[in-house]
């Protein structure tokens, strides 16, 4: 009886250090970035009721080159991050609670001097979100560059293709979303997009659809720098173009490289758009090469006879041709239907 006492005695004093190594060998470092391999949805809470903290915490789990869509729900909060999707992550979409109010913010700008230095930061270097992978989704959040006006100051900036962008908001002054790669494509549904100067700028082909366009002082709204081998460029359809009380004398854009292709169809344009509409850059010999179109505008600021004379007004036929398929080319399934 004592033997078997003890027989007892010894196997539960090893049955504990037994299970912890079980355990220690389920729960090392490789196999807790594994429990999110998988396409459920990761929760990001700045009260700490969610994952993570930090949205920056929860793109950092996502396993690279995704066959599954991602999905990174932000609650409602305000996250002062400066973030980078890489360009390994794909299928990823990071969803708001709410678009007013679940708001990634930074406040970098132009002529923050570098460290050691004293040469500013420079325009490419001041997002708040800079997005290098392809097939990202934003929905329902705002991107916000909150920086004083003292220099060009980026809120998005792009470089992948296949980006989609949903009622969301992006806020700041100059150069506010920058689409910084040529033959990548963008699509904006249902956005408020509001800056200063050329806030909207770059050579990617993006379709902003049903969004609205807020100019805060009087400037230029687009700045693209569309590649001369690129059949399109920016193209606004159905969109609202609106503005602050001081703003009274805002162009639709100029040519940051001469080819720039920007369009705008069937939009509402304020009072507050020139009656020449465009401006070419202080250089006469953009005017040969800069494509800028118009078709269907309604609202005071679609003054057509007023407009310059090396901008064009499309016909209808023209116009019909400008369709997503037409302008993206390859498949359109990675669009959502407005």
């Amino acid at each position: 009886m004592i033997k078997k006492k003890n027989n007892r005695v010894k196997r539960s004093k090893l049955l504990p250090s037994a299970f912890f190594a079980i355990l220690f060998s389920l729960f090392t470092i490789p196999a807790g970035a594994q429990s999110f391999d998988n396409p459920d949805t990761i929760f990001v809470a700045r009260d700490g009721t969610g994952q993570f903290r930090n949205v920056d915490d929860a793109i950092e789990v996502c396993r690279a080159f995704m066959e599954y869509h991602k999905v990174i729900f932000v609650k409602r909060g305000v996250y002062k991050e400066k973030l980078i999707i890489p360009s390994w992550l794909d299928n990823i979409e990071i969803c708001g609670e709410d678009r007013d109010n679940t708001i990634i913010t930074f406040d970098d700008h132009a002529n923050i001097k570098l460290p050691g230095t004293d040469k500013g930061m420079g325009t490419f270097r001041t997002y708040t979100l800079k997005i290098e992978g392809n097939g990202i989704t934003l929905k329902n959040i705002t991107i916000e560059n909150n920086a004083a006006r003292l220099g060009q100051a980026v809120a998005l900036h792009t470089e992948g293709d296949r980006l989609v962008f949903v009622n969301c908001r992006f806020l700041g002054n100059q150069d506010t979303i920058y689409t910084g790669k040529a033959g990548t494509r963008l699509y904006f549904l249902d956005c408020y997009i509001e800056g200063t100067t050329d806030f909207i700028f770059g050579p990617s082909t993006a379709w902003f659809e049903n969004c609205e366009i807020f100019s805060k002082v009087n400037s230029y709204v687009t700045a693209a720098s569309t590649p001369a081998d690129q059949p399109y460029g920016y193209i606004f359809n159905r969109c609202r173009l609106t503005a602050s009380p001081e703003a009274q004398k805002v162009y639709l854009g100029r040519p940051w490289r001469p080819y720039a292709y920007t369009l705008f169809m069937n939009c509402e344009l304020g009072g507050h758009i020139r009656p020449e509409g465009w401006e070419n850059w202080r250089n006469p010999e953009n005017e040969k090469t800069a494509r800028y179109m118009e078709s269907g505008n309604t609202g005071e600021g679609a003054a057509k006879d007023k407009r310059v004379a090396w901008s064009r007004q499309l016909t209808k036929k023209e116009a019909q041709g400008i369709t997503l398929e037409t302008v993206f080319k390859q498949s359109t399934s990675w669009i959502p239907k407005p």
